[in-house]
């Protein structure tokens, strides 16, 4: 092999790998999120705490759209009071003034971001995609508590207020929802 054959194998093995590595840095940064609570990316859970402390803490919520978005999107409360650990239930309400259908997705996040690993969603609309028919209203719950163990965090003790963020994005309706509304009318003929 000669010199500029190896230089160009060597150059294509690099090329190769970066693109690798840069497919794989998204699934891996997501897993570090989840894990750590990084940028105030939230835990999910089966089942409610086992532990419910006497300290409080105020979790606020707060809805925004993508620029596409056509729908109108709010939280149905401001912000709560819970007791650490304790569950708490909160709904947002989606609705679409359009004349047409329309899908939609939330992403989410948790500030300050040191609280991100101790807010833990056990039920969440942002979990599956939305869609929502011409005119239709829906409210949307999540389910939440938050661990107990911010308590003991050196950042997250000093957290007193919490907010929970939802942008909600216009998706591509599923395919099953694009056959049926491509499905032709037919009237019937006397």
């Amino acid at each position: 092999m000669t010199p500029i054959q190896k230089t160009a194998a060597q150059l294509a093995g690099v090329a190769i790998l970066m693109a690798s590595l840069s497919f794989a840095a998204v699934p891996f940064y997501d897993w570090f999120c989840r894990v750590t609570g990084f940028g105030g990316t939230t835990s999910t859970a089966e089942t409610a705490s086992s532990e419910i402390l006497d300290q409080t803490i105020t979790v606020r919520f707060d809805a925004s759209k993508g620029r596409d978005m056509p729908w109108e999107f709010k939280p149905m409360q401001r912000e709560m009071e819970l007791r650490i650990g304790e569950t708490g239930l909160a709904f947002f309400e989606a609705y679409n003034p359009t004349d047409r259908v329309v899908a939609g997705t939330a992403s989410y996040n948790v500030t300050p971001d040191s609280a991100g690993g101790y807010f833990t969603k056990i039920a969440c609309f942002c979990f599956t995609e939305q869609v929502l028919q011409p005119g239709e209203r829906v409210q949307m719950p999540v389910t939440f508590y938050v661990d107990p163990e911010i308590t003991t965090d050196r950042e997250g003790k000093f957290v007193h207020v919490i907010t929970l963020s939802y942008t909600f994005y216009e998706t591509d309706l599923p395919v099953e929802e694009q056959a049926a509304l491509a499905l032709p009318t037919t009237d019937a003929v006397n």
